[in-house]
């Protein structure tokens, strides 16, 4: 699933080819996703656009007659393509832009998401991202709020901080690689995680999915960024991924184990 990195990509991708211009129409070819799409999408015309934001893993595409909230999903994609691209499988949305170019949204598990909120109404009052916790990269975000956040949770700290009512976009590959970074065994209860500890846990948060933005975000599967291009950030990869592999700091045979999800970890380096 894309996490906040590659949601970030995408968001930074199409921006240039929608501010301070206009989306024209768009087309909807097959409106069974998570939650059908509106058919009023397919009414929609000459929307100038005012901003492209991001809120967790959902993208926002604001207008003057309304908002676009975006989530990729399981594995979708935005992609920035001219308009004589063909139309492949899964292609189920296209925006498109005036003068020509198209954001097409491919998604082939069809569990993406596109609504619309008409002038007034407003998207970050959505249930959906009113319960969300705080954005990971704002500069607010601290070892302090982490603590104070986490502290009374019995649960593993790797599941909790993959919760995004807790912190947004710390997803699965993220949540082992800032625990190893941060020495931090993902088996630990969080109520034992001491204010110290987040301190070092928001640094290596911070630091590890700006590295991932600026690699164009992890492909494991199928992620692309709206060029097309897999993300990168899959070859920093210290633990995701490696088990029974040395570490790559003490040679430990890396482990496993199912927190939620797949987590993996160094026994040695992370108490």
């Amino acid at each position: 699933m894309p996490e906040l990195p590659e949601v970030e990509v995408t968001r930074r991708g199409i921006a240039p080819a929608l501010i301070n211009n206009c989306i024209s129409h768009f087309v909807v070819r097959f409106p069974r996703l998570r939650t059908p799409i509106s058919p009023e999408f397919s009414t929609l015309r000459n929307l100038r656009v005012l901003s492209v934001d991001r809120r967790g893993k959902y993208i926002i595409i604001r207008t003057d007659q309304g908002s676009v909230l975006i989530h990729l999903g399981m594995s979708g994609h935005l992609h920035l393509v001219p308009p004589e691209t063909p139309v492949i499988k899964h292609d189920h949305v296209d925006i498109v832009i005036a003068g020509g170019q198209i954001i097409r949204f491919n998604d082939q598990r069809r569990f993406g998401l596109f609504e619309w909120f008409a002038e007034g109404q407003d998207p970050y009052k959505d249930p959906k991202l009113a319960r969300l916790g705080p954005e990971p990269l704002d500069e607010n975000f601290t070892g302090a709020v982490l603590y104070e956040r986490i502290h009374h949770f019995k649960a593993p700290v790797k599941k909790i901080l993959m919760d995004n009512e807790v912190v947004v976009g710390v997803g699965n590959i993220y949540a082992s690689e800032v625990l190893f970074a941060s020495r931090v065994s993902p088996l630990r209860r969080s109520c034992d995680i001491t204010e110290k500890e987040c301190e070092v846990l928001v640094r290596n948060i911070q630091r590890i999915l700006n590295a991932s933005i600026g690699r164009g975000g992890t492909t494991i599967h199928d992620f692309s960024g709206s060029d097309g291009s897999p993300g990168q950030y899959v070859n920093e990869l210290k633990v995701y991924g490696r088990k029974g592999l040395p570490c790559c700091i003490c040679g430990t045979p890396l482990e496993h184990a199912v927190i939620g999800r797949s987590t993996y970890y160094c026994p040695e380096c992370q108490s």
